[in-house]
């Protein structure tokens, strides 16, 4: 391809990265004032509490979502065991439950006045004292059940790719199932593992709806209580500019462990390796099925149970605008992400250069933004060009003068793009690499190009691959609630906001409803998630 068709598609791709490295960009800025009188509030009052917070939460849940995800991926995938068929996919569920959904769900069941209390009070007496809920272990628990898919799916996968020949190998040296797991599956998968890891610990920070419902204080929800409990926006981006900070120390990190081992290249086995019998198949069988029920089965039972105890009375028309919001800010961010992650994709393929590629990684960086990071950033960027383009143009020409893109539904949708442009690239990527560069400049010599080559060519064979990307970001829309809950525009109000409002109040039955519907959507990508990791074992 001619160096002029490949600068055509320069001014694309770097415009995209610049909306990536637009907030970025203003969290460095951020620092040029600071606010001694509020920092010095934040050290003394807060900032050691939450430095304690975020590590022991760091430390809680790394350790919980390997021990869970690896030993799972390890039974799954190796052993044999009553139940290993449907568990298999099944322990991929909990994908569907948003953290904020799990965590007022266990809140409501087992705290002092829930229900399960108070059964074993009525039991054993009113003298009865159980562990607190709300407190460090509970925050950590709930969230290990949602965030440990990522390991699980990863491990899972890596342990598969190993094939038999390692492992029988490894048995006629005299290793045992266990030596043999610790001294070669186990460190060859360990970049997998990596890779899952730095994820849930990406996802942890990011987190702010189970946090604020355990009310555990972390760097989120400091960034929440900054904005709107002192009313200092450049503060809050400061303090969002230390949690990206953290992120981008995962991201490094997980990038040299992926690097230090290479992944197995042999051919997936057919069979499990190990037939567990007796007592050690059923201990397996009621492990996997344990981690299931507490992370899909009971908070789906229990939030049923609510909607039809309370939620169901909030069927009304304010349900239905939630509703309403909520699918055409999906909609919309979906429709506009897929655009825009399909014109990198087509960079990349059409003009494979150093710059291209930079400019395709830096607009892939915005996934690594967690919400509250990305929405106060933002904020700050969006007031500085009202107040200093928007409101003098405003007046100049006779209007008002108001600010319009603070607070403005295109500020929300552009923090949906930059969020989730890499969660949309992933599967188009996948579909274009299988499509053969012989088939388009077959139709190009057939004198079909430009568009038509698009519309007839490009997109039949991309179409699985776009409605697998556009399905994924609708979901993560519809989920996402920092970004929601700090950017929405007046009156927008979505079923993620219901919840949190639910919740901060301690609303648990009234939350079930909007929560049950996030849950089932949820549904949707995880199904694709499974039939693409679907695979035939024994």
């Amino acid at each position: 391809m001619s160096h002029s068709v490949q600068r055509r598609w320069y001014p694309i791709s770097f415009a995209i990265a610049a909306l990536v490295l637009l907030p970025l960009s203003v969290l460095l800025l951020s620092w040029q004032q600071v606010d001694g009188e509020i920092w010095a509030h934040l050290w003394q009052t807060q900032m050691p509490r939450l430095l304690g917070n975020t590590a022991k939460l760091l430390l809680g849940v790394g350790v919980g979502v390997t021990l869970l995800g690896v030993s799972l991926a390890w039974l799954t995938s190796l052993c044999e065991f009553p139940g290993r068929r449907w568990l298999d996919w099944a322990l991929m569920l909990p994908f569907a439950i948003p953290a904020y959904v799990l965590a007022f769900v266990f809140v409501g069941l087992l705290d002092f006045a829930g229900p399960l209390q108070s059964l074993l009070r009525d039991y054993f007496g009113s003298g009865l004292k159980l562990p607190r809920v709300r407190s460090t272990g509970g925050v950590i628990l709930v969230l290990v059940l949602v965030f440990y898919p990522y390991v699980y799916l990863l491990a899972r996968s890596a342990f598969l790719a190993q094939g038999k020949g390692l492992m029988e190998a490894a048995r006629m040296l005299g290793q045992s199932p266990w030596q043999a797991f610790w001294r070669v599956a186990l460190p060859m998968a360990r970049p997998a593992i990596g890779a899952g890891l730095a994820l849930a610990l990406m996802e942890t920070l990011a987190d702010f709806g189970a946090v604020s419902v355990f009310n555990f204080d972390t760097f989120t929800t400091a960034i929440y209580k900054t904005w709107y409990g002192f009313y200092s926006l450049s503060s809050a981006t400061q303090l969002a500019s230390l949690l990206l900070l953290v992120v981008a120390l995962l991201v490094w990190a997980e990038r040299g462990a992926r690097g230090a081992v290479r992944p197995a290249n042999e051919r997936q086995r057919s069979k499990a390796l190990f037939q567990l019998r007796g007592l050690a198949a059923w201990a397996a069988s009621a492990w996997c099925g344990l981690v299931f029920a507490c992370a899909f089965v009971i908070p789906v039972l229990q939030l049923l149970l609510w909607v039809w105890q309370r939620g169901r009375f909030d069927l009304d028309e304010r349900y239905s605008g939630l509703i309403l919001h909520s699918l055409t800010l999906a909609g919309m961010a979906a429709l506009l992400t897929v655009s825009v992650a399909l014109l990198l994709v087509f960079a990349r393929r059409m003009a494979p250069t150093r710059p291209i590629h930079l400019a395709v990684a830096v607009a892939n960086l915005g996934y690594a933004l967690p919400g509250s990071v990305l929405a106060v950033a933002l904020m700050l960027a969006f007031s500085y060009f009202d107040r200093w383009l928007v409101m003098p143009l405003s007046t100049l020409l006779g209007g008002a003068g108001k600010p319009l893109l603070l607070g403005s539904l295109l500020a929300l949708l552009l923090a949906y793009l930059v969020r989730f442009i890499a969660v949309a690239y992933g599967p188009l990527e996948s579909s274009l690499a299988r499509i053969r560069p012989s088939l388009p400049q077959a139709s190009r010599s057939l004198g079909v190009s430009g568009v038509a080559l698009f519309t007839r060519v490009y997109l039949p064979l991309l179409l699985p691959g776009v409605l697998s990307a556009a399905l994924l970001v609708f979901v993560d829309v519809l989920k996402e609630m920092p970004a929601t809950l700090l950017m929405r525009p007046f009156g927008w109000d979505t079923l993620a906001v219901r919840v949190f409002e639910m919740t901060s109040e301690g609303e648990w039955a009234r939350a079930a409803l909007p929560a049950l519907s996030l849950v089932l959507v949820g549904l949707l990508p995880v199904i694709v998630l499974i039939r693409r990791s679907a695979r035939p074992l024994g």
